[in-house]
């Protein structure tokens, strides 16, 4: 896999990420994401935080903001059978550009397929969002039907989970992908 974010947060080797979601009450809501020795990797700010429906951040560990996410609204979107959220990184001169669009099915009788899929600029390279993620049992896989992360139930708790990351994977797409889903899902990151 080539980077999608930024090579600075490119797996080289298998990990596990450990996600905690901060409760709205106190945080605003969103979740942190550490490695194994609880180093915080990333923070992911959602509406509670922003202040703004249909936006996410994703955030290093020291607060620098590496990826924006918008749902796309409009018209055109409210006829569409999917809803569309687009992700963007920003480049050496700060300005945003496109990375990713992840459409998911809308809760509706015309809706023919059930699964999201992640597309990623540019090129035709695409990823697919297996499983059901409120249950923790999910992952994100390539085009090729590699798995390249897995959501897992941690200890019992839908506040605390983790996400198995394989080598050779940029760990900042696969969170924003996890928090997208996180917001469809009506979870820490969403109003």
């Amino acid at each position: 896999m080539k980077a999608v974010v930024s090579k600075l947060h490119f797996s080289s080797t298998q990990e596990v990420m450990v996600v905690r979601r901060r409760p709205h009450v106190v945080n605003g809501g969103g979740f942190v994401v550490t490695d194994c020795r609880e180093k915080i990797i990333f923070k992911i700010d959602g509406c509670g935080v922003l202040g703004t429906r249909g936006e996410l951040v994703l955030r290093d560990g020291d607060g620098n903001d590496l990826l924006l996410i918008h749902k796309k609204g409009g018209m055109v979107q409210a006829l569409s059978i999917h809803n569309k959220w687009r992700g963007y990184s920003y480049d050496y001169q700060g300005s945003p550009k496109p990375v990713f669009t992840l459409r998911d099915p809308k809760q509706s009788c015309f809706s023919i397929t059930g699964s999201i899929r992640i597309s990623v600029q540019p090129g035709n390279c695409y990823y697919d969002v297996r499983g059901y993620f409120p249950d923790r049992d999910c992952s994100i896989v390539d085009s090729t039907g590699n798995i390249i992360a897995k959501v897992k139930e941690w200890s019992g708790s839908k506040d605390i989970y983790s996400v198995v990351i394989m080598s050779n994977v940029d760990k900042a797409f696969v969170f924003g992908v996890i928090a997208v889903l996180d917001y469809i899902y009506g979870e820490s990151t969403s109003c």
